[in-house]
């Protein structure tokens, strides 16, 4: 297993060791003792998600206030997905800076995102689902939700045609004007 810093300071690509033989392919996906020894990170699982879209499908960007904080491991188990982070830490170096990773179900690449790091995805192909494994319970009014199509951070989708974004997520505020709310978490708090 391979993890390396995306740039976003906390956030990492992991990219697992394929063992290949006669009857497919084995890989460990999420090896804590692995991302601890690696990265420094204490990553405990509290609850795991699954979320199927079909092609275009643009979700997020999304994150939880702190507290509580939620830490995700995410990791595209069907299909393919072009997954963002997002820096929304105020008064991180990267603060609004993002990242982009292509996960697929065949290599079993991952990202781990801190508390305080936006998440979102636009789905590549029919039926992708991805795999959250996060760091608390989802607790009721919790969410932070960015537009994905904020033109300020002009993330690029590269999406063919027209997204399918829900409701909540077209009518989520800027980065901006979720900043100026004081909605945002402090950097020097996660």
């Amino acid at each position: 297993m391979r993890v390396e810093e995306t740039g976003i300071p906390g956030t990492f690509l992991i990219e697992p060791d394929h063992i290949p033989d006669s009857r497919g392919v084995f890989y460990e996906s999420l090896r804590t003792d692995e991302l601890e020894r690696s990265a420094g990170i204490v990553f405990q699982p509290r609850q795991i998600n699954y979320s199927v879209s079909r092609r275009h499908t643009l979700r997020g960007i999304h994150s939880v206030t702190i507290p509580p904080g939620q830490a995700k491991f995410v990791t595209c188990v069907r299909g393919a997905l072009r997954d963002i982070v997002v820096d929304l830490r105020v008064g991180s170096p990267t603060f609004g800076g993002h990242r982009v990773n292509e996960l697929d179900a065949a290599s079993g690449r991952s990202v781990y995102v801190p508390e305080g790091v936006g998440h979102g995805f636009l789905a590549l192909t029919d039926d992708a689902c991805i795999c959250y494994v996060v760091s608390t319970t989802y607790v009721p009014g919790t969410q932070i939700d960015i537009n994905p199509l904020d033109p300020d951070l002009d993330l690029p989708w590269e999406c063919a045609g027209t997204p399918l974004v829900s409701d909540k997520d077209a009518k989520a505020p800027t980065l901006a004007e979720a900043l100026a709310a004081g909605t945002l978490p402090d950097f020097a708090g996660t």
